[in-house]
This record gives structure tokens, C-alpha cells and sequence, in this order.
């Protein structure tokens, strides 16, 4: 059995992607309140802050992500942007997790991208 590890610094599972307002960054709606078009450089960043967040509170890092699936939902659009935030974040190749990204054709809220990832915590003592 594991332990859970949640923090008010990231939102909660199929929630918002700010923790703080329940906005989605980079958003922007039309007069109907449907979706007209997103920044995938704003989300990219903001699920990669919930990620930390999520480390930090377990009291891990970056360098103890091992495995990130990425789920983006229109590929051709959105990888090349994408790759380039996930090269900020891991600038050396060598020391990045594994990593798969997929083109799917939805996720459950609004967003166009999820992480899933996997962190091999270091031991304690």
C-alpha cells in the first residue's frame, strides 16, 4: 500500500488546472461559454507547476521522475510547443525521466494537456 500525498498547491484529480481561482490558464471563451481557443505554452506550464507541487509535497524533485506519460490532444498543433517548455524544464536529455507522448482526442475537461507520471522517491535514513 502507498501513502497519498495531496496538496492544496496543485488541483485536486479532473479539477481545474490552477489551484487557486479554478480557472484553466490560457483559455479564453466565447459569449456562450464554449471553448475558442487555448495557449498551450500557459498550460504546459501550469500542469507542470502541479506536478511540482505534487513532488514537492511528497517531498520529491524533479530528478526523481522517472517515467512522464504526456497526453496531448491535437498533436500537430501543440507537440513543438510542447517539447520546447518540456526543454526548460528538463534542460539535459540525459538526466530527463522517460517519456511517451500521445495525440488522444479528448480529455474530461477542457484542457489540452495531461501528465501522468511516475517518481522513484529517493529513501529516507
Amino acid at each position: 500500500m502507498s501513502d497519498v500525498i495531496q496538496t492544496t498547491k496543485a488541483p485536486r484529480a479532473i479539477g481545474p488546472r490552477s489551484a487557486t481561482d479554478n480557472s484553466i490558464p490560457g483559455n479564453a471563451y466565447d459569449a456562450d461559454g464554449e471553448l475558442a481557443c487555448y495557449d498551450i505554452v500557459a498550460q504546459c506550464h501550469s500542469v507542470f507547476a502541479n506536478v511540482r507541487a505534487v513532488l514537492e509535497a511528497s517531498g520529491a524533485s524533479w530528478d526523481e521522475l522517472v517515467d512522464v506519460t504526456v497526453y496531448l490532444t491535437d498533436m500537430a498543433r501543440d507537440f513543438k510547443a510542447y517539447n520546447a517548455v518540456w526543454a526548460e524544464y528538463f534542460p539535459d536529455p540525459a538526466k530527463a525521466p522517460c517519456r511517451t507522448t500521445l495525440g488522444i482526442t479528448a480529455l474530461p475537461t477542457p484542457i489540452a494537456i495531461e501528465l501522468k507520471c511516475i517518481a522513484a522517491l529517493k529513501s529516507v535514513g
